[in-house]
């Protein structure tokens, strides 16, 4: 059994607590949110208890505290959360900027206290068995990786807030970007990003409205190519995919993978292995959590990535 505080009740951390309530041997001790309104909806909503202070969740019994608060207060509640030898569940970013980040890894080592990023691709049976087939060499030599990110309206519909569209703590490249920058991290290794252009509006309060980089996956030299436009009059679409001589695979919108090989119309995989989630994950301590350290990464690449210019 593992004992959870949640500090951040927004839509995320709804859904946390949903996916929390489904897994054996995960309790909720306390959720906590500056806008108590919204905390006692969760409690009529879902039975969790809450609190009236920050303070409450850190004297709560917690194994772990999960943060789903704005990027730029994770360091603060990650380096209080450290210093009382609590495990930190992050969600991602890691922080506001690699500084941050910086501090809330040091903070970890220097408590030993587990972490770990809230990234689900990492528990998703689709890029488990996408994983499979790119190391048994099922699809052959890799020779390029895209990800393209369309979006018709940023913020999108579910995820209005007073944040999400700032261009301090908001924006596509640290909402949507790290989930697959770190899958990019865990499959080919260290990204070396060459060129980016990334555009703004004239409103100096709003985030990006596109991005184009090119990078190398230096370990294995293969060319990678990341895209996002904003505003657009077409459906949202989130397209990574991997390209090789046999064949090439596609992730669609988060959970779809396609197969498809030379001359032939892409198939849709469903026969796909059940994994372990993150909550089991945690229960483990395993060595497929994301810990803050791979989180920094991403985060340094976030933060060139939001560079106006280069």
């Amino acid at each position: 059994m593992i004992s959870i505080g949640i500090i951040g009740a927004g839509i995320v951390g709804e859904r946390i607590i949903k996916q929390i309530q489904q897994e054996n041997g995960v309790e909720i001790l306390a959720v906590y949110d500056e806008q108590q309104e919204r905390l006692k909806v969760l409690h009529d909503t879902y039975g969790v208890p809450i609190v009236e202070t920050l303070e409450e969740v850190f004297h709560s019994r917690i194994d772990w505290l999960y943060i789903g608060t704005p990027p730029s207060s994770h360091a603060a509640i990650a380096k209080q959360a450290a210093s009382a030898g609590i495990h930190v569940l992050s969600e991602k970013p890691l922080a506001h900027n690699a500084a941050d980040g910086e501090a809330m890894v040091k903070a970890a080592m220097d408590s030993r206290v587990q972490t770990a990023m809230h990234f689900p691709l990492m528990y998703s049976p689709a890029v488990r068995e996408m994983a499979k087939r790119i190391r048994n060499g099922s699809i052959g030599r890799v020779v390029r990786v895209e990800l393209q990110t369309f979006f018709p309206d940023w913020p999108r519909a579910w995820q209005q807030n007073p944040w999400i569209a700032s261009r301090s703590q908001g924006g596509f490249i640290r909402e949507v970007f790290p989930h697959y920058l770190q899958l990019i991290h865990r499959l080919f290794g260290e990204l070396k990003i060459e060129s980016h252009h990334t555009t703004y509006p004239e409103d100096p309060e709003k985030c990006e409205t596109g991005v184009i980089a090119q990078a190398v996956a230096v370990q294995h030299e293969i060319p990678v190519l990341l895209t996002g436009l904003s505003g657009i009059g077409q459906m949202e679409l989130l397209e990574f995919k991997v390209y090789g001589e046999k064949g090439v695979l596609t992730l669609e919108n988060w959970s779809t993978l396609y197969a498809a090989k030379k001359h032939e119309e892409r198939q849709l995989i469903t026969d796909m292995t059940p994994v372990p989630s993150l909550f089991e994950e945690m229960k483990k301590h395993s060595a497929l959590l994301v810990p803050f350290e791979e989180g920094l990464i991403i985060q340094r690449y976030i933060d060139y990535l939001l560079l106006e210019k280069e």
